[in-house]
């Protein structure tokens, strides 16, 4: 069974698809996995394309496929596992999501945001989301992991936005600023995780923006993109974000730099998503140390609070 067809019919996913996100279905899933869980945990984890692995790092886990859990939808994205694991990450208890939503799989922003939303009544108050993105500055390589500072969210700018819709305020307000979304202290933190292991000329800071998908852009959308100040690329987060910041976590996100957007006709060689899948392989076991370490990190403070 896959995601779309989880859609057919008279489902609550379904139902959902096209309308802003009611508090009940939601609600469903979380006490679905608060009944079969003894962790509460306060972090989680959003593994994006190629970084399901990190999930290895989950001891003890209790694991719950998509597919079982009332309401969720199911990954269909190369590189996604779908799963959802609560367990031990370095000492602290820990949800993670082994594969998320995008708008290409056919699913309304709603639903891609609805994880971040069922987090919120598990009782999640810090987040690290993660994702492959293409690299837009000239200055990023391949193997970078560029920390998220802000986002441009071209979606919002026709209106397709996971907040828009009825107001409930047991998700949070309606309205609010967006100007430190990112947490700063958890981009410090990473920063000096990446140059205690010795990868600080790999640590980016910068501006990321999501597309549709699923097709790779076209040289003149990258250098349109390029021009508007977007330093990496990809098809996943900005939704989580905003869903996350308005429900009052804590956010952290970061982008590995799987490939260097071609904005040159003369290059032969364009985006795949085998490339993107090396990439993640390559840089996986250090990726599992930083996502480690910033969990340790926001373990204690949040047990502090």
């Amino acid at each position: 069974m896959n995601g779309l067809e989880r859609t057919d019919g008279d489902s609550p996913v379904n139902e959902m698809r096209n309308q802003s996100m009611h508090f009940e279905p939601v609600n469903e899933s979380a006490q679905y996995l608060l009944q079969r869980t003894k962790y509460r945990p306060k972090v989680a984890v959003i593994c994006g394309s190629g970084l399901a692995t990190l999930g290895t790092l989950v001891e003890k886990p209790d694991v719950f496929p998509y597919e079982d859990i009332p309401n969720f939808p199911v990954s269909t994205a190369p590189g996604h596992k779908s799963r959802l694991l609560f367990g031990i990450l370095n000492g602290v208890q820990v949800m993670l999501m082994q594969g998320r939503f995008h708008l290409y799989e056919g699913y309304s922003i709603y639903m891609c945001a609805m994880p971040v939303r069922v987090m919120h009544l598990v009782g999640i108050k810090s987040l690290i989301v993660s994702n492959a993105a293409g690299g837009l500055n000239s200055k990023f390589k391949v193997g970078d992991v560029m920390m998220l500072q802000d986002h441009v969210n071209l979606q919002g700018f026709v209106g397709i936005n996971p907040l828009a819709g009825r107001t409930d305020t047991r998700f949070g307000p309606h309205f609010f600023a967006t100007n430190h979304a990112y947490d700063r202290k958890w981009r410090a933190k990473c920063r000096q995780i990446m140059e205690d292991l010795g990868l600080g000329d790999h640590c980016r800071e910068g501006v990321y923006s999501m597309v549709g998908g699923p097709n790779f852009e076209t040289p003149a959308e990258l250098r349109l993109l390029r021009m508007l100040g977007i330093d990496a690329i990809g098809m996943s987060t900005v939704h989580e974000a905003l869903t996350a910041v308005q429900c009052g976590m804590s956010l952290f996100a970061f982008s590995l730099i799987t490939n260097a957007c071609i904005t040159d006709y003369e290059v032969d060689q364009g985006a795949s998503v085998a490339e993107v899948m090396e990439t993640a392989h390559n840089r996986e076991e250090d990726l599992k140390i930083i996502v480690g370490r910033l969990v340790a990190a926001m373990g204690s403070e949040t047990q502090a609070l």
